[in-house]
């Protein structure tokens, strides 16, 4: 299910009629930025994910002392 030669020429031609053949080489060079960008945000991504999974997890919190029950008067109220 790939394009073959005879679909690759057949487009090619379309978008020369379509661009022009000024237009085309700036349209592919932005196409080729736009993947380079891709490319490098899909590995900047990876790095990101493979530097957490292997980075230690960090100390449990420590835990927290009781806080002191209040104090009753036991002198009687007025």
């Amino acid at each position: 299910m790939g394009l073959g030669g005879g679909e690759l020429i057949l487009i090619a031609v379309v978008a020369l009629i379509l661009f022009g053949a000024n237009k085309i080489p700036t349209f592919m060079k932005g196409l080729g930025q736009g993947i380079k960008e891709f490319k490098k945000a899909s590995t900047d991504v990876q790095n990101e994910m493979e530097r957490a999974m292997n980075e230690p997890p960090p100390p449990p919190p420590a835990p927290r002392k009781p806080d002191p029950a209040p104090q009753s008067s036991s002198a009687p109220k007025a």
